[in-house]
């Protein structure tokens, strides 16, 4: 029977499973989102790398909500497979799921979607074989990758058509219904804004000597969960992430500067936005500044029943604070279109 449910696998399927360790928890004794981040890419990763039979890189990730909690002592299982193969890239889905191991039950925490690029020896991008579907499941996510890698391409010109496109009003009433509560509690965004910095180290590389995706995610997720936390006062929880893209590489001994604020504050989460960028030891100067990712992260607060509390309105007095303010917006309303679809 084993030799059977082995033929029918996946030849790209690679799991993973974790049991959540005081170590990987939070202060609430809860698995951190940077941690399973962390797994999620390495799973991915090992995925892409089984069809490519080369190195593979992250280039993106888009967009998921997390779903259930993790909480220590808890199984933790993350399988990804290779959806479908394009030119130099493929797309590779990943499945979460958590068991409550008192009792057997299992439920699912999040489903992504990363796309990877393999290598060769020399760094340049190499032509990928197709990966043929074989079963109803496979065909449905092949046909379906095609029309995700659409929306990941048209993602930025979207953002820019609805940010110029519609009147401020609108997109508010959209995104947030029409009676929208201004009376709360103001907090100038500029107080939520996070620096820091990483050196990094050997243990921060991946296999191939570049700085771990993953490692870059979860150090990500520390500074935005500290900026949304300024804004409410309260420990706040990663909800969802938007669609982000590595922009490129950075290597053991670069320095890493994150920079995380507030973009905006919707009734009951808000938009975290956070920059990476590198540079070398002995050239800090903005000009040699490489960007390495910019993401977008929603947090909540949540009550001692688990429910969503309100968090106060973001006041920004910049022009560039506005920009960041309505494509927040947009983002938001992307978001809930997907939804609905």
């Amino acid at each position: 029977v084993l030799g059977e449910a082995e033929d029918c696998k996946n030849p790209t399927e690679v799991e993973m499973t974790q049991l959540v360790m005081p170590c990987h928890a939070n202060h609430l004794g809860e698995l951190s989102t940077g941690q399973m981040l962390k797994w999620m890419d390495v799973t991915a990763c090992l995925s892409a790398e089984r069809h490519a039979g080369l190195l593979c890189v992250t280039a993106s990730m888009d967009d998921f909500q997390v779903e259930e909690a993790i909480k220590v002592g808890q199984a933790v299982y993350i399988k990804a497979q290779v959806n479908r193969a394009f030119n130099t890239s493929m797309e590779v889905g990943i499945d979460v799921r958590v068991e409550d191991l008192s009792t057997g039950n299992q439920k699912l925490v999040c489903m992504a979607h990363s796309t990877f690029v393999a290598r060769s020896l020399s760094g340049e991008k190499v032509q990928l074989q197709a990966l043929i579907p074989r079963t109803s499941e496979e065909r449905l996510q092949h046909t379906l990758a095609a029309e995700r890698r659409r929306m990941r391409l048209a993602h930025a010109d979207t953002i820019l058509e609805l940010v110029h496109g519609c009147s401020f009003q609108d997109v508010c009433e959209v995104t947030l219904g029409p009676n929208v509560d201004y009376g709360k509690e103001l907090v100038p965004a500029e107080r939520t804004r996070v620096h820091s910095v990483e050196l990094v180290l050997p243990p921060h590389a991946n296999h191939q000597g570049n700085t771990f995706g993953g490692q870059i995610m979860a150090w990500m997720e520390a500074v935005a969960t500290i900026s949304a936390s300024r804004l409410c006062r309260a420990h706040a929880t990663l909800r969802d992430i938007d669609m982000f893209q590595f922009r490129g590489p950075s290597q053991v001994g670069d320095r890493l500067t994150l920079k995380s604020i507030v973009n905006n504050a919707f009734r009951k989460s808000m938009e975290v936005g956070v920059c990476v960028e590198a540079y070398r030891q002995g050239d800090c100067s903005p000009a040699s500044l490489r960007h390495i990712n910019s993401a977008f992260m929603t947090f909540v607060v949540l009550d001692d029943n688990g429910a969503w509390v309100s968090v106060p309105t973001v006041h920004v007095s910049s022009e560039d604070g506005e920009r960041r303010y309505r494509e927040a917006i947009a983002r938001k309303k992307i978001r809930l279109d997907r939804y609905e679809l």
